[in-house]
């Protein structure tokens, strides 16, 4: 049975239509890339599995549909990582962390239990943050603030995780450091992700299948290599994305 199951899904906003019938499912251990031009529904379908719009149609958890389940228990399968973070508060590297553990509290002002201590440690070391863990965010660089959101996903020890755009801002080093930290997660646990992106290097990269949409509609899913042909990507982008990838990567030969 697929871990995540979209059927039929359709969201309007008034008279326009977002996303127009998508249908999907992923099995666990991989890493699904949405792929798309500007528009085209990406971050729509994204919020649609963590139910933060409205849709019509199904999501199914293990084909249970997630409109049927309480929020903490969604908290405990999926987390989210976006590209931005509203900033205003002075928390410390390790308190942001340990908010990861909240869905797994009987109570708000439960005291944390071994698994919670253990989770937040071994968060922090495998992102390299243990030393800045008395360090406000608000004096972070933006690497850094990602990766603590980032430790703050691998705290909660969701079952999927779903990104959306989470590098689009960073620089390059910071881009290799928390797409590598996630490879490894899923390598590791056994983990799922789903990751809207626009960089197409980056989903190629990372990525070992791919939902292609443009205008709302599905126009192609599976393994990544049989998604990103140059017919399909000509279709959506129109242009030659294959030639133009290559000739920008070959200024960099020798």
């Amino acid at each position: 049975m697929p871990i995540l199951e979209v059927k039929n899904l359709t969201v309007r906003y008034g008279n326009l239509t977002i996303v127009d019938n998508v249908s999907f499912s992923l099995e666990q251990g991989r890493w699904l890339m949405i792929i798309g031009p500007n528009g085209a529904g990406k971050s729509t379908i994204a919020k649609a599995i963590t139910q933060g719009v409205d849709y019509t149609g199904q999501v199914l958890w293990e084909g249970m549909d997630i409109k049927q389940m309480k929020p903490t228990e969604i908290a405990k399968r999926i987390g989210v990582l976006t590209q931005s973070h509203l900033m205003g508060y002075s928390f410390t590297v390790e308190e942001v962390v340990r908010l990861g553990r909240y869905s797994y509290a009987p109570g708000i002002f439960s005291p944390r239990d071994d698994q919670d201590i253990e989770q937040v440690e071994a968060a922090l070391e495998k992102t390299g943050l243990a030393k800045l863990r008395n360090q406000s965010i608000l004096t972070l660089s933006g690497g850094e603030l990602q990766r603590t959101f980032l430790a703050q996903i691998f705290a909660q020890d969701p079952l999927l995780l779903l990104l959306d755009e989470p590098t689009n801002h960073l620089d390059l080093l910071y881009q290799k450091q928390v797409l590598g930290l996630i490879r490894d997660w899923i390598r590791t646990t056994g983990r799922t992700v789903v990751s809207v992106v626009h960089d197409l290097s980056l989903a190629k990269a990372y990525g070992t299948d791919a939902l292609l949409i443009n205008k709302g509609k599905l126009v192609t899913v599976g393994a990544i290599e049989e998604v990103l042909t140059r017919e399909n990507l000509h279709a959506v982008y129109d242009m030659d994305v294959n030639d133009w990838m290559c000739s920008l990567l070959g200024q960099w030969q020798g």
